[in-house]
C-alpha cells in the first residue's frame, strides 16, 4: 500500500499552506456561529454567515486570524507527523489499534502549539465583527494578540482552553490516521494504481470528515472558553460550567453549531492536503529514480572551454 506522508523527508509546507488557505473561511463562519449571542443572533445560518462577512467585511473578513494557523504550520506540522511516525514504529507493529493510539498521540503532544494558535486564530476571527472598517481595533495580527493576552494574564493567559483542546485533540487525531489507514487499506491504494490520487483524495477527506465528528461538540466548548471575556464579560468558569450554561440556554443543538461549515471545510482541505504532498513525493521519487541512472562523478571542464 502506498503511503502519501513522508516518511524521512519533511512534509512540504506548501500542503499546509493550501489547507489554511482553502479552509479558513469555513473556520471563520465555524467560530461565528458557535460562540454567538443566542439572544440576538447576528447569522441565521452556514450561508447567510458567509454572505453577511463578505457584505459587512468584504472577502478579507474571512481570512481574519490567517496568520495564526500559517505561523504554526511547520511546528505543528513537525509534530504531528513526527509524533505519529515514531510512536508507531515504537508500538511495533502496524495495527488499526496502533495507529489509532500513535494518532492520539501525535494530537495530544501538538496541543503545546495548537491551543496558544487558536486562541489568537479565534480573537482575531472575532475582532470587528459586522464592520468593514474596525472602529477598534485590540490586536494588530496573531502575533500581537497573544503579546497582549500573555502581557495582561500571562501563561495561563495565552493557554487558555488548554483542556478542552486536549480533549478534543487526543482521539480526534487518533480517528483521523485510524480511518486514514482502514481507508487506503480498503481501496487498495497501489503506487502504479493510475487512480491512486483520487483514492487519496477520498480517503484524506472522509478521514476529516470523521475526525471532526468524533469530537465536535468539544470544539464548540473550546471555542467558547476561548473567545469568553471578549467583549469584556466573563461568562463561564471551565468546561463543565461552559457545557452547562451552554445546554441549559440553546439544548443539545448548541453542541452542533458551525457543523455544516466544519463539514464543508474537513473534505476540500484534506482534498488539499493529500493533492499537495502526493503530487511532492511523485516529483520527489522521480528525482531519487533519475539520480539512480546518473553515471558516476564527471570531471569538470574549465569554464573556459
Amino acid at each position: 500500500m502506498l503511503s502519501p506522508w513522508p516518511t524521512n523527508k519533511a512534509l512540504p509546507q506548501s500542503e499546509g499552506a493550501a489547507g489554511v488557505l482553502v479552509g479558513h473561511p469555513f473556520d471563520t463562519v465555524k467560530v461565528r456561529l458557535q460562540v454567538q449571542n443566542v439572544e440576538k443572533p447576528l447569522y441565521r445560518g452556514t450561508f447567510h454567515c458567509f454572505q453577511s462577512i463578505i457584505k459587512q467585511e468584504s472577502a478579507f473578513g474571512l481570512y481574519k486570524g490567517i496568520g495564526s494557523p500559517m505561523m504554526g504550520l511547520t511546528f505543528i506540522n513537525a509534530l504531528v507527523f513526527g509524533v505519529q511516525g515514531n510512536t508507531l514504529r515504537a508500538l511495533g507493529k502496524d495495527t488499526p489499534l496502533n495507529q489509532f493510539l500513535a494518532g492520539s498521540a501525535a494530537g495530544a503532544i501538538q496541543c503545546i502549539i495548537c491551543c496558544p494558535m487558536e486562541l489568537a486564530k479565534t480573537r482575531m476571527q472575532l475582532q470587528g465583527t459586522g464592520e468593514y472598517k474596525l472602529k477598534t481595533k485590540n490586536y494588530k495580527n496573531s502575533l500581537d494578540c497573544l503579546i497582549k493576552i500573555y502581557q495582561k494574564e500571562g501563561l495561563r493567559g495565552i493557554n487558555r482552553g488548554m483542556v478542552s483542546t486536549f480533549i478534543r485533540e487526543t482521539p480526534s487525531f487518533g480517528f483521523y490516521f485510524l480511518t486514514y489507514d482502514l481507508m487506503t487499506r480498503y481501496l487498495g491504494c497501489e503506487a502504479e494504481d493510475s487512480y491512486v490520487i483520487p483514492k487519496l483524495l477520498f480517503s484524506g477527506g472522509i478521514s476529516g470528515i470523521v475526525s471532526w465528528l468524533s469530537t465536535y461538540p468539544m470544539d464548540v466548548i473550546k471555542s467558547r472558553l476561548q473567545a469568553d471575556g471578549v467583549g469584556g464579560i466573563t461568562q463561564y468558569n471551565g468546561i463543565l460550567d461552559c457545557v452547562r450554561k451552554s445546554y441549559h440556554e440553546e439544548g443539545w443543538r448548541v453542541f452542533t453549531r458551525g457543523l455544516t461549515s466544519t463539514l464543508l471545510r474537513a473534505f476540500p482541505v484534506n482534498a488539499a492536503t493529500f493533492a499537495t504532498v502526493t503530487v511532492f513525493l511523485m516529483y520527489m521519487r522521480s528525482e531519487d529514480d533519475l539520480r539512480e541512472c546518473e553515471p558516476g562523478p564527471v570531471i569538470q571542464q574549465p569554464s573556459s572551454l
